[in-house]
């Protein structure tokens, strides 16, 4: 079953990133940097978004498919805390536990521009900005006593705009499912810790942490393309 999944995922994303080659982007690349603030979400922090923010910057990679579709690679570094006294829940023990960590993520995404992106080619509706969104895979290296690493699946949003021919400016608002609900156990064998706190065994749905991303990000085109479509 996973391997029909498998095959399935790559003939959709062939299929994908073939349709709309006629409406092709002037340039194939942009790279850039990213710079914002960073927040955990988990035993510590059930639901209040930027609660302890940390600083989270990096350099990313996109390769622009077409007007709609591209595929990006990053590479970003941040800082993520949290503490039991703002989750408002009694812990076991009426224990309080504190943490902080260094994080390093080397992920990749797929982008869905929902306005054809350019600032040329207005007789084809392509417009200097768009809205979009974005998915993908990648995994998360963090530091302390106790390492973390582990798979991250993001979910994001993002507005884009051409300031210029090959300068765009962007803002993007993500979260990270962690497949792994130890992001905030940071000592070797702590008593308590972060992980089950309740005893309670975690899964797919249950217990895994997150944290989240909101990024401004600069970025550069380059590698002009030869298609026919772009002449």
């Amino acid at each position: 079953m996973k391997k029909n999944n498998f095959v399935f995922f790559l003939l959709f994303t062939s299929a994908v990133f073939s349709v709309g080659n006629i409406r092709a982007q002037e340039y194939k690349h942009e790279i850039g940097a990213a710079l914002g603030t960073s927040f955990y979400l988990g035993d510590a922090n059930k639901t209040k978004l930027f609660l302890h923010p940390g600083v989270a910057a990096g350099v990313l990679y996109r390769y622009n498919n077409n007007f709609h579709w591209a595929i990006k690679t990053n590479l970003l570094a941040g800082k993520i805390s949290g503490n039991t006294e703002d989750a408002h829940n009694v812990f076991p023990l009426t224990q309080q536990i504190s943490f902080e960590r260094t994080f390093i993520e080397l992920g990749g995404q797929i982008e869905f521009n929902f306005l054809p992106f350019s600032d040329k080619f207005s007789y084809r509706n392509a417009k200097p900005y768009t809205p979009y969104i974005f998915t993908g895979a990648g995994t998360t290296l963090a530091t302390g006593d106790k390492l973390f690493f582990n798979t991250n699946i993001p979910i994001g949003i993002g507005f884009k705009y051409k300031i210029k021919e090959t300068l765009n400016a962007g803002l993007e608002f993500s979260m990270r499912k962690l497949l792994g609900d130890d992001f905030d156990v940071t000592e070797k064998n702590a008593d308590p810790d972060l992980d089950s706190p309740y005893g309670i065994k975690s899964c797919f749905f249950k217990n895994k942490d997150w944290y989240s991303l909101t990024m401004i990000t600069l970025t550069w085109d380059f590698g002009l393309r030869n298609d026919q479509c772009c002449d």
